[in-house]
C-alpha cells in the first residue's frame, strides 16, 4: 500500500530497467571470459573474445547491407559456428532470426521465405539446390526473395562454390567496433520458428527478448548447471533455437561443441575427446546410444547430463543408457514455448531408493514446471476447471508463463484459439498424479478409441519398448468396421533381432488390456522428423491407403 509510482515517484529508469534479452549474456562473457573457450567446430575453437567480434561484424555487415531492425533474417545450416554465431548477429543488428528446418521440402521453405517476408538467408553450401529452388518459386510468382549468403563448410566436404557472396567474406565486411542494437522493449521480436505443419501450412511462431531470457536463466537451475559447462549441439538450432542453450551458454561461461551429423560415434568421440557435460536430445537420440555397436563407444569417467524431450522416453531406453553414464532427466515443450517448460524433477529423498523398473518409471513422466514459467497443469478444455489430481482422468496441459509465444504470424485466428481462456492450449493429453507431477497420454490426435474405450499410444509403445528386439516404435489407430478404430504399430527392429508379429502381439497382450493390445504389426523404418519425431501421420496415412 502506498507504493505506487504516482504518489512515490518511484519509476523506470535507465538506472534501474533495463529490457531483458539474452544478447546481454555475450556482451557480458566478452568482458568476463574472454579467454575462455566459447565454441568448437572440428579443429576451430574460438575464444569469447573472437566469438564477440566475429557477431558484431556479423551485425555490422548485415546492417551495411541494408537489413533493418524489424527484418527477418533466415538460416538452413546445420549445427556449425555461423550458426551459433547468428543466433546472436541477426539479432545484434536489430533484426528478427528465422531459423528453417533444413529436412523440409522445397515448397514449404518457399513458403515461409515468402510469409516471413525474409531479406536474407545464411545457407550451408550443401543446402544451396534447396534454398535456390525455394526461391526460383518465389521469383516465377513476382514476389521478393532473400539474398543467398552462403555458408562454406570446406572441412566438411562443402567448399564455397563462388556464386553467392560468402559468410566469411561478409565478415570481413563488418566493423569490430559496431554498436549492437539492443532492444528497447523486451517483448520485442527475436525470433521467428515454424511449426511442422503436418496438417497443412506451417504456423510463423513469434518469440520475444523476455521470454528467450527467462529460459535462459530457468534452464541452469533445473539442469543443475554450473559455471563452465561443456555443451554438445545435438538439438538443431533450427529447432526452437536449440531449446534456447546457445543462448543461454555465455551466462556460464560453457562451451558449445558443435555436431554437423548427429551420429553414435560422434556423441560418444565428443565425450570423450571435449569433456561433453550436457547435451539435449529426443528419445531416438538415446536409442543411438543404447544400441551403438562396440566400434563406436568410447570410455569417459564422468556423468552426461542429458534433456529429453519430442516425445515422452520409454522407461525402457531409460533403464538401459543411465548405466553407461548419462543421468537423463524428461523436458516438455512446444514451438509456441520456445523449447522446454517442464521437468520431471527428481525427489531424491523418496525415490532414490526404488527399484531401477520404477526409478525408470518415475523420470517418464512429463513432469512439473520449470523456475521461469508461472503455471502448467492439466485442464479440462471445455469448461477451463483442473482435472482430478488422481493419476487416471485426463484432461490438456495448459500452459502459462513469459515463455509463451507473442502469437502466430498473420494468423489471429488461430492465436486467438491457442490463447483462449487465458492459458496456452498445448493439445497434448495428459493426467496428473497427486504430487501434481503431469503424465502425457497422447496428442489429442493420437488418442485412439476403440469401441468407446480410450487408448493411449504412448502407454502400448512403452510396452512394446520392453522387448528386447524393439529399438524403436510407434501405435496410431487403424479404422475398424466393428470397433471403430483399433491400436496398429509400426516396430523399427535392433540390429540382427528377430521377432515374429504374433510373439510381439501376445508380448504386449501379457502386460496390457486386450482393447490395448495392437491388432497388427507391421516391422519397417519409422518416417522420422529431423528433431528425432515419429510422424505418425505418414503411418495413419499409409493405414488409409491400405485399406
Amino acid at each position: 500500500m502506498g507504493w505506487m509510482a504516482d504518489e512515490t515517484g518511484l519509476n523506470k529508469c535507465a538506472a534501474n530497467f533495463v529490457p531483458l534479452t539474452p544478447l546481454s549474456h555475450l556482451r557480458r562473457a566478452a568482458r568476463v571470459f574472454p579467454k575462455r573457450e566459447a565454441l568448437v567446430y572440428g579443429t576451430r575453437r574460438l575464444s569469447y573474445a573472437e566469438y564477440h567480434d566475429r557477431v558484431t561484424r556479423l551485425a555490422s555487415a548485415l546492417t551495411g547491407r541494408g537489413i533493418k531492425p524489424g527484418d527477418v533474417i533466415a538460416t538452413l545450416l546445420p549445427n556449425i559456428l555461423a550458426h551459433v554465431e547468428a543466433s546472436f548477429g541477426v539479432p545484434a543488428c536489430g533484426a528478427v532470426l528465422n531459423t528453417i528446418n533444413t529436412r523440409l521440402d522445397v515448397d514449404t521453405v518457399a513458403y515461409i521465405f515468402g510469409h516471413g517476408e525474409a531479406r536474407a538467408v545464411l545457407v550451408d553450401t550443401q543446402l544451396l539446390p534447396l534454398a535456390e529452388q525455394a526461391i526460383g518459386q518465389l521469383t516465377a510468382q513476382g514476389k521478393p526473395a532473400p539474398m543467398i549468403i552462403e555458408v562454406a563448410d570446406p572441412d566438411a566436404g562443402f567448399p564455397a562454390t563462388g556464386n553467392h557472396l560468402e559468410y566469411e567474406d561478409l565478415l570481413r565486411e563488418g566493423s569490430a567496433s559496431f554498436d549492437w542494437i539492443m532492444p528497447q522493449d523486451e517483448w520485442e521480436s527475436l525470433a521467428l520458428n515454424y511449426t511442422s505443419g503436418t496438417t497443412g501450412r506451417p504456423k510463423g511462431v513469434v518469440c520475444h527478448h523476455r521470454g528467450a531470457y527467462l529460459m535462459t536463466m530457468g534452464t541452469p537451475i533445473s539442469w543443475g548447471m554450473t559455471l563452465y559447462p561443456r555443451y554438445l549441439t545435438i538439438v538443431p538450432l533450427f529447432h526452437c533455437n536449440n531449446w534456447n542453450h546457445s543462448w543461454m551458454m555465455p551466462a556460464l561461461g560453457g562451451t558449445i561443441i558443435c555436431c554437423r551429423d548427429i551420429t553414435a560415434k560422434a556423441i560418444y568421440d565428443a565425450i570423450a575427446d571435449e569433456g561433453v557435460t550436457h547435451f539435449g536430445g529426443a528419445p531416438i537420440v538415446l536409442n543411438m546410444i543404447v544400441n551403438a555397436p562396440d566400434k563406436d563407444r568410447r570410455t569417459f569417467d564422468h556423468t552426461v547430463e542429458v534433456f529429453t524431450a519430442g516425445a515422452p522416453p520409454a522407461a525402457a531406453t531409460l533403464a538401459a543408457i543411465e548405466p553407461l553414464g548419462f543421468n537423463v532427466t524428461q523436458v516438455y515443450g512446444l514451438t509456441e514455448t520456445y523449447g522446454h517448460v517442464t521437468e520431471c524433477l527428481w525427489n531424491g529423498p523418496e525415490w532414490d531408493d526404488l527399484p531401477q523398473d520404477q526409478k525408470a518409471s518415475m523420470k517418464a513422466r512429463t513432469g512439473i514446471a520449470m523456475p521461469q514459467m508461472e503455471e502448467i497443469t492439466v485442464l479440462d478444455p471445455e469448461t477451463m476447471e483442473q482435472v482430478p489430481m488422481d493419476g487416471e482422468t485426463i484432461g490438456e496441459i495448459m500452459i502459462r508463463g513469459n515463455s509463451v509465444m507473442k502469437g502466430y504470424l498473420k494468423n489471429p485466428e488461430a492465436t486467438h484459439e491457442a490463447f483462449c481462456g487465458g492459458y496456452f492450449h498445448s493439445g497434448d493429453i495428459a493426467h496428473q498424479t497427486p504430487d501434481g507431477y503431469i503424465r502425457i497420454t497422447d496428442r489429442a490426435k493420437d488418442i485412439i478409441i476403440s469401441g468407446g474405450e480410450n487408448v493411449s499410444s504412448v502407454e502400448v509403445e512403452g510396452t512394446l519398448m520392453h522387448h528386447p528386439a524393439v529399438s524403436l516404435c510407434a501405435v496410431v489407430a487403424k479404422p475398424d468396421d466393428k470397433w471403430g478404430e483399433v491400436p496398429c504399430a509400426f516396430v523399427e527392429l535392433k540390429d540382427g533381432a528377430k521377432v515374429t508379429e504374433d510373439e510381439l502381439i501376445a508380448f504386449v497382450r501379457s502386460r496390457l488390456a486386450g482393447f490395448k493390445t495392437p491388432k497388427m504389426i507391421e516391422f519397417c523404418e519409422l518416417p522420422k522428423t529431423s528433431t528425432g519425431k515419429i510422424q505418425k501421420f505418414e503411418l495413419r496415412d499409409r493405414l488409409r491407403n491400405a485399406s
